[in-house]
């Protein structure tokens, strides 16, 4: 038996801990550890982040204000439901 997986799995936090370090604020801090979180979310649901990023931007500004934004979120996606328009080619 190996813990292979289980330190694999961890690899990005020990790499950005030297990063984190120089979070300016703790506005900066926790602004970092959302998006990590989301980024992560999105890896562990099976969806590629950047392609969900934009999903996800680009289906925010046509929501009224209040709206709820949770059928928006990594974890309530699959792969094929982030097709996105590509406007700029």
């Amino acid at each position: 038996m190996d813990n292979n997986a289980a330190e694999r799995a961890i690899k990005p936090f020990v790499i950005g801990r030297k990063n984190w370090m120089f979070a300016n604020s703790v506005n900066g801090a926790n602004a970092s550890a959302v998006l990590y979180s989301l980024i992560e979310t999105a890896k562990a649901n099976g969806l590629e982040p950047y392609a969900w990023f934009r999903y996800a931007l680009t289906r925010l500004p046509q929501l009224e204000k209040g709206t709820c934004v949770e059928h928006l979120l990594p974890i309530s996606l699959a792969p094929d439901d982030i097709k996105v328009v590509d406007y700029f080619q």
